[in-house]
């Protein structure tokens, strides 16, 4: 009888054993059949030609692949494109200052490079750079538009990648042969390298920043005194370097050069000083005459900042204005310093600059905190990244600030050629609105 019961339970246990195999094995079988079609997905979007119609079939059964992953969906008026190519998260975002590029890396180990004119179209073409056995966390333009700086999450560094074009008109990437010396203790916040080209930072998450000449070489060490840096930029002339903390306070320096260009000193320009707690962020201007910072205080703040520094004279308060922010809002202010936009978890609110008027509020943007967000050069989009996705929207509310702005010249204006130009830009400006929010959204 015992020797029935042992057989028995041998039996089921066989048979379990038989269960447990097939299922590990069937799932197995469906993880290196998603590996494989990921793979084939990376290299079908890596292609800046389109696919033969023979292929069409393969991308059908890729993109019900990728709906079964439930992908996070958006829709706004304001909506000008969703750029999708990357298959992992998006970390950072940078335009080129030619205005013509697009940069963002993700976490599937690419550089994309996207041309700014697709993003009304419904194709959106990218082009692909490899950050081989790594990938970058953060990426920048150089100031002539042909190459970008990357931070490397495992190499934990700066590496440089050059952009040239091949003669059948693509464009090759190819790395520096060495990359950036580590001269840091703690984790990186950010990066930036001046317009100017002369110089190149690096921010982290305790007080320090780092300013780097083009070959890796560190020119200056900064000590913020701020606690913990929550944010650091490079303006966008190129002149200054600001940070902000745990203080209540935003920092400014000017990375001072001589007339041969030979590097001189970091000299403190002046303090923005007036949030009652910590800052989460700020952004400049592009001639960097006005700033704007978004603190834990729950505001934001307009300041103009073209002032003798020199002669001690401080930056003044143009505006304060109530907000949503958390940990990790962020701050983008339009190159023109008319719009204000602040990120919230998922959320991003657009302001008039000058009434602190709410103009649009972006709901449920992405299905993650948004970790970037930037105007383009010539302040037509607004681009933000929080998941595998990339979403531009037409900068209505800039268009309305120029258009009040035009009128109120108008009023004033006692020249009829004057009167005459300026109907002309309000019609233009006017219609270019009426088109974007006639248009289809995604």
């Amino acid at each position: 009888m015992m020797e029935v019961a042992a057989l028995v339970a041998l039996t089921l246990l066989l048979g379990a054993l038989v269960i447990l195999v097939a299922i590990a094995v069937g799932k197995r079988k469906e993880e290196i059949r998603e590996e494989i079609e990921q793979a084939a997905e990376l290299t079908a979007e890596g292609s800046a030609t389109k696919v033969p119609a023979s292929k069409k079939p393969k991308q059908e059964k890729l993109r019900v692949r990728k709906d079964k992953a439930s992908q996070h969906t958006f829709s706004h008026q304001l909506l000008a494109a969703s750029l999708k190519s990357h298959s992992a998260n998006v970390t950072c975002l940078d335009f080129s200052s030619n205005g013509k590029y697009l940069a963002s890396c993700a976490d599937d180990r690419t550089v994309r490079i996207w041309s700014t004119k697709d993003f009304l179209e419904r194709e959106h073409k990218c082009l692909r750079a490899n950050v081989d056995l790594d990938h970058a966390t953060l990426v920048r333009f150089s100031p002539d538009s042909r190459a970008f700086i990357t931070w490397l999450a495992n190499g934990d560094t700066i590496r440089i990648f050059k952009m040239t074009k091949k003669e059948d008109g693509t464009m090759n990437f190819k790395a520096a042969p060495e990359d950036f010396p580590q001269k840091h203790k703690a984790p990186i916040l950010n990066i930036g390298i001046a317009e100017t080209g002369k110089f190149i930072m690096s921010a982290y998450t305790d007080t320090t920043i780092h300013i780097w000449d083009l070959k890796g070489e560190i020119l200056a060490s900064l000590n913020t005194n701020q606690m913990t840096n929550s944010y650091a930029a490079v303006s966008p002339c190129g002149r200054f370097v600001a940070s902000c903390g745990f203080t209540t306070d935003v920092k400014v320096w000017e990375v001072c050069f001589g007339k041969g260009g030979e590097f001189k000193e970091v000299a403190r320009a002046f303090d923005l000083k007036g949030h009652s707690a910590g800052v989460h962020a700020f952004a400049f201007s592009n001639d960097s005459h006005k700033m704007v910072t978004v603190s834990k205080d729950g505001t934001w703040k307009l300041w103009n900042t073209n002032v003798e520094y020199k002669k001690q004279q401080d930056p003044y308060l143009l505006k304060t204005v109530p907000c949503s922010s958390s940990e990790g809002t962020l701050a983008a202010l339009s190159p023109d310093g008319r719009v204000v936009a602040i990120s919230d978890g998922c959320n991003v609110a657009m302001f008039n600059a000058t009434t602190g008027q709410l103009e649009e509020e972006l709901h449920g943007v992405h299905s993650e905190e948004i970790n970037d967000l930037r105007f383009d050069v010539t302040g037509r989009f607004l681009a933000c990244s929080g998941d595998k996705a990339i979403r531009v929207f037409h900068n209505a509310p800039g268009y309305r600030a120029a258009i009040r702005d035009m009128q109120d010249m108008l009023k004033k204006a006692q020249n009829e050629a004057m009167k005459q130009r300026l109907q002309q830009q309000i019609s233009e400006a006017q219609r270019a609105l009426d088109t974007v929010l006639a248009a289809p959204n995604e």
